[in-house]
């Protein structure tokens, strides 16, 4: 070790791992990362500097690593507490802002670590395996998975990047000593980065920042770190935490590194900069059984799977067990299987020691935030906190004249109990009975939130309606109280003023400005009612002609902001149940844009499109030509406009408060809601 008086130098050698490399010792002490000696922070006058000398067959190579957990690699038993730490597993969630790269720096990992055959075909995004993350390029639900580096187990947790899934990222952090932040090398900290780092470092994590994306033309690497140890101090980080590592990455090529112009030509050293900066696993080997089922998943063979990290004693397959929810509530059960992550799947094992990451079968009727303890003196572990939800829908039957059609399970009992299924897994979403018997509130943390389970539900067979998503209000002291959010809006320059008039009319106060890279774009940052929200990003998309990028999480509860007007135009109702057709459509899209082209069964109350002014317009598009006097009438050529095509959520963000959205397998209709359209149709 070296300990030297005033600052470090910009450049860090490069770190290269061996396969033959021995131990060695680093003390970490905190210490401002050598990036932001140019800010306006003030270092400290004595910094250390720790090089980390492995030992290579031909030649040694020198890393500058900083540290934020001076223990990461030791195994000191502690006097007071009798825990020790493991150093043959590190258990580490990726966390980030969506689209900064999380799961394509996993597939990195897997690959580089030899998880599949040299011959062996590999998707892009392989986390990512369900249909519906496929499909939109989001992370919806955290996955697990294991790699071996070094006689190191490492437990790797990919999690949602998206504010709506937080409560997924809530849940895991209880499973993990630290987090990889990756974060964009252009863009820099955002919305969703502030939110899980938060978390982190409440738990305390070790964090090991990881700025991806260097291969960027305009990357600026930093702008990126300045920003990130502001948003540290911006946390109330302590500082061990402020001290994070760096690493400098290209996930989509597979290459890392200590300095952004000097890569290496694989991930070593980020898998170094885990080893050696994520402590392991603090346990109590020989202490009662305790095991918090922090995610569930479900198979057709084996029943519900509780997954979680066994945080002491050893869990045997075929021990009989206490499941606890508190101190007075815990009912007895057995272990029929026992599984860890090797690799990419789940192998079945005998035994788990404490600090492992493990599956559980067996307990038929556990859920998330349970205890698996010692059956005579088990004690159970704190329940997991997750934060209130902000937006809620209303779920309904279908009572449409279409129902039935195509969906599997149509009947209010199928809604409910699907619905009340989904709490089983999704802590971060509630479920009320309404005010019929046929009708359900759910309450989620946004709206791609709720939409995601309404996507889910129409691919399983359900018929059913939604209505306009609402926030959630609190009144507190006799003071009506809204959700507000941190919108984040990246636009051209060129259409910057349309989007700041149209945040500006949704109450939205705007409190930064900047400019991002030379691509000529500027990051505008709002504070803005959830209300104003709804129905935004479309208008967003419209403004700045579908070039602008929105992201947004919840802030806090403020002050009623007054009126919001999300919708300046009203709706094309159908009074007339058929097939429409060219003619009648051809006269109809005078009146606005049109949702449905010819040959499509409509009916009565169906919106098939927008007004173009203020107010809801009865039209028939059903209409046939009539086939009297043909020979004096010329047939005249009918060109129609191309319809528009809105997804789920397009429609969701429609809809007002007097309309529906009809959700069956094969399609999605909106429609008027007939108890309150009466008021507004003429």
């Amino acid at each position: 070790m070296e300990m030297a008086l005033g600052f470090h130098s910009s450049s860090a050698s490069m770190l290269r791992p061996s396969p033959s490399s021995g131990h060695a010792r680093t003390s970490c002490t905190p210490r401002f990362p050598k990036q932001l000696l140019g800010a306006s922070l003030s270092p400290p006058s004595v910094i250390y500097k720790t090089s980390l000398r492995l030992r290579h067959s031909k030649s040694s190579v020198h890393g500058t690593f900083r540290c934020s957990a001076a223990q990461a690699t030791e195994a000191v038993p502690e006097k007071k507490s009798g825990l020790k730490r493991r150093s043959d597993i590190r258990n580490i969630a990726i966390v980030a802002h969506v689209d900064h790269g999380k799961t394509t720096l996993v597939d990195a990992m897997l690959k580089q670590a030899k998880v599949f055959r040299d011959n062996q075909f590999v998707q892009e995004r392989i986390m990512d395996s369900n249909d519906i993350e496929r499909e939109r390029g989001i992370t919806i639900l955290s996955k697990n998975t294991s790699i071996n580096y070094k006689d190191t187990k490492i437990n790797i947790i990919d999690t949602p990047g998206h504010s709506d899934f937080g409560g997924e990222v809530e849940r895991i952090l209880n499973m993990v000593e630290g987090v990889l932040l990756v974060v964009d090398s252009v863009e820099g900290p955002m919305p969703q980065t502030r939110f899980v780092l938060k978390k982190a470092l409440e738990f305390g994590h070790a964090v090991v920042v990881v700025v991806n994306k260097i291969d960027r033309p305009s990357a600026r690497p930093d702008y990126v770190i300045n920003s990130t140890f502001e948003l540290f101090i911006e946390l109330n980080a302590t500082d061990e935490q402020c001290d994070f590592q760096v690493i400098y990455a290209s996930g989509i090529k597979g290459k890392a590194g200590l300095s952004p112009d000097n890569l290496a030509d694989d991930l070593g050293p980020l898998f170094e900069s885990i080893i050696r900066c994520i402590p392991g696993p603090k346990i109590d080997k020989d202490g009662a059984l305790q095991m918090l089922a922090t995610n569930i998943e479900y198979d057709e063979h084996k029943g519900r799977i509780a997954i979680g990290r066994l945080h002491a004693g050893v869990l045997r397959k075929g021990l009989d067990v206490r499941v606890c929810t508190s101190e007075d509530s815990c009912r007895f059960s057995r272990i029929s299987e026992l599984f860890v992550y090797e690799k990419f799947s789940r192998v079945p094992v005998e035994s788990v020691e404490a600090g492992d990451i493990c599956a559980v079968c067996g307990i038929d009727d556990i859920q998330i935030g349970e205890t698996i303890a010692d059956k005579a003196s088990g004690k159970p572990l704190p329940a997991i906190r997750v934060e209130e939800p902000t937006v809620k829908m209303s779920f309904s039957i279908n009572t449409s004249p279409f129902v039935g059609r195509v969906g599997k399970y149509v009947t209010s009992r199928n809604l409910r109990d699907r619905l009340y299924r989904e709490l089983e897994r999704n802590l971060a979403m509630k479920v009320e009975d309404g005010e019929t018997a046929d009708t359900f509130i759910v309450s989620g943390r946004g709206t791609l939130h709720i939409t995601i389970l309404i996507e889910n539900m129409r691919r399983e067979g359900y018929e059913f309606m939604v209505g306009p998503p609402k926030v959630i209000n609190k009144r507190v002291d006799d003071k009506l109280l809204e959700p507000y959010e941190i919108a984040t809006v990246e636009v051209p320059e060129e259409h910057m003023g349309a989007v700041v008039e149209l945040l500006g009319r949704r109450r939205g106060q705007m409190f930064d400005m900047q400019g991002v890279g030379s691509e000529g774009t500027t990051l505008l940052k709002y504070k803005i009612p959830t209300r104003g929200l709804l129905g935004l990003r479309n208008a967003i998309l419209t403004a700045s002609r579908g070039t602008a990028i929105l992201n947004t999480i919840f802030d806090s509860y403020g002050p009623w902001a007054g009126d919001i007007s999300t919708r300046d135009q009203g709706s094309l109702v159908a009074f007339e149940e058929g097939t429409s057709t060219s003619y009648a459509l051809f006269s109809s899209q005078e009146r606005g844009q049109m949702f449905i082209g010819p040959g499509v069964d409509v009916y009565k109350g169906q919106i098939v499109g927008i007004h173009q002014r203020p107010g809801d317009l009865s039209l028939n598009v059903c209409k046939k030509k009539a086939a009297t006097n043909v020979r004096s009438n010329k047939e005249q050529t009918v060109v129609l406009d191309t319809p528009l095509d809105y997804s789920l959520d397009d429609c969701i963000e429609y809809i007002q408060e007097d309309e529906l959205v009809e959700i069956t397998p094969s399609s999605i209709r909106m429609c008027k809601n007939p108890k309150l359209s009466a008021k507004k149709t003429r």
